[in-house]
């Protein structure tokens, strides 16, 4: 993971914004509504019943999920502002709770130890970021989202 040195730019502001218009896109709204509402499995076993292979669910499960990984890869490349981001990027910390547990059984199952990385990398120093500025606060929102 990259450490944040680059102090945020009108590029940084740009990517941000194209980024939120691509999550405004339709299939992809179908595939946050679906995630938000329907993904909570926490085993490999129930991540294959909630979204086989071949079926929309997985489709949306993989848009979604490759979507805050290429997000991640800005972040730990260091060509997106963490700071910047991280002001307004919650939904990559919202997936990256709901996907943690399958993801160990998913690199496994793929045979790719980096699947997600740039996700996890992300979503672990948006987290120590909250943490520093609002303690408490990721924990109230794990539980929230978590269960």
């Amino acid at each position: 993971m990259a450490t944040e040195t680059k102090k945020a730019s009108h590029d940084d502001v740009n990517l941000i914004i194209k980024l939120y218009e691509l999550r405004r896109e339709e299939r992809m709204r179908q595939a946050r509504t679906w995630f938000a509402t329907s993904f909570k499995a926490r085993t490999i076993e129930e991540y294959h019943t909630t979204c086989p292979v071949g079926s929309e669910p997985n489709a949306s499960f993989r848009m979604i999920v490759t979507y805050w990984d290429m997000v991640g890869s800005f972040l730990t490349a260091g060509v997106l502002s963490q700071e910047l981001f991280f002001q307004s990027g919650g939904e990559m910390v919202f997936v990256w709770e709901r996907i943690r547990d399958v993801v160990p059984a998913l690199r496994q199952a793929f045979g790719n130890p980096l699947q997600y990385r740039n996700l996890e990398a992300s979503a672990n120093a948006y987290i120590a970021w909250w943490n520093a500025e609002a303690p408490g606060a990721y924990e109230a929102f794990s539980k929230r989202i978590r269960g």
